[in-house]
């Protein structure tokens, strides 16, 4: 596997033995990557190098365990490069150990666009064609941060891993998902991915459908008409009066009716005025506004533009 990075101004520098490799910067790292790379001082015997000394770390063996590490698949790396499509040629990496190899994860001190350069030469598909214009790459996440390669199987592909990833980084969603009204998240019995593309998309908010309304009528059909009056904030954006990760309020509405309607419909005739008496106040009690405009979504009856039949 070739690494991918930019070597346009690349000057040869020689390496820096009177300093060991974990002391450099992350600048001068992958200076000295680039170097080896240009070297292309690959070993003769594979993973066998590398295991003379990390055969008894248990997470480097799990490798065996996965896809990548499955010398009988054409495309699997161990079939090729074996350790080396992914770390880089070894050098003099097994000769004092002054050379260093590419890591991944959190304790790398490459950058995370760097690391995923290695990942973005094999995983180029369909699915994935949004990543460079994605938040997650803009905002620099590197594929091994949601990512196990070393593993039987990547733990982010079981759905009841999905979420607790996810939510490790988006607190406040975790946060929506616990409240009162909320979509079946918390139990898992829903995924952050049913709805959102993590490797980007061109839509919305990394959505898999092209609107916010596509996407809950994906399982809300009912809601999606035509009808003959329709809401306007309905057919603009659900997100206008519902938080699709959780509320409070009923239903996932924003704010509990009137409130809710009177961002809109603040100079109705009604909408703002004050019944002493409880009994008559068929504004303020139970569902507020809905008591009387039920059909909220949209109606089919020739008199429903009021939304009240």
């Amino acid at each position: 596997m070739k690494f991918l990075l930019s070597i346009t101004l690349f000057f040869f520098i020689p390496y820096a033995n009177s300093t060991p490799w974990e002391n450099l910067s992350t600048g001068q790292l992958e200076q000295v990557l680039e170097q080896k790379f240009v070297a292309g001082n690959y070993s003769s015997k594979g993973a066998d190098s590398c295991l003379i000394c990390h055969k008894k770390n248990n997470k480097v063996m799990a490798i065996f365990d996965g896809k990548h590490g499955d010398m009988s698949h054409s495309n699997s790396p161990m079939a090729g490069l074996q350790c080396e499509s992914c770390h880089g040629p070894i050098g003099n990496h097994n000769k004092g150990g002054k050379e260093p190899m590419i890591t991944f994860g959190r304790d790398s001190k490459l950058s995370a666009p760097t690391q995923n350069t290695v990942c973005l030469g094999c995983h180029q598909n369909t699915a994935k064609a949004g990543w460079h214009n994605s938040l997650h790459n803009l905002e620099e996440i590197a594929c091994a941060s949601c990512h196990q390669v070393h593993a039987a199987k990547d733990p982010i592909l079981d759905k009841q891993q999905v979420n607790q990833t996810c939510t490790s980084c988006h607190t406040r969603e975790k946060a929506d998902m616990s409240k009162r009204s909320s979509h079946p998240l918390k139990w898992d019995q829903m995924t952050c991915i049913d709805c959102h593309a993590p490797h980007g998309s061109s839509n919305e908010s990394a959505l898999k459908k092209a609107t916010v309304n596509d996407t809950c009528y994906s399982c809300h059909a009912e809601k999606r008409g035509p009808f003959l009056w329709e809401h306007a904030p309905v057919t603009e954006n659900c997100s206008t009066c519902h938080n699709p990760h959780g509320s409070v309020n009923e239903s996932l509405v924003k704010q509990r009716v009137p409130q809710l309607c009177q961002q809109c419909h603040a100079d109705d005739g009604h909408a703002s005025r004050v019944v002493s008496q409880p009994s008559t106040n068929a504004f303020g009690a139970g569902m507020g506004c809905l008591n009387c405009h039920s059909q909220i979504h949209g109606s089919n009856h020739p008199a429903g533009s009021n939304f009240a039949r």
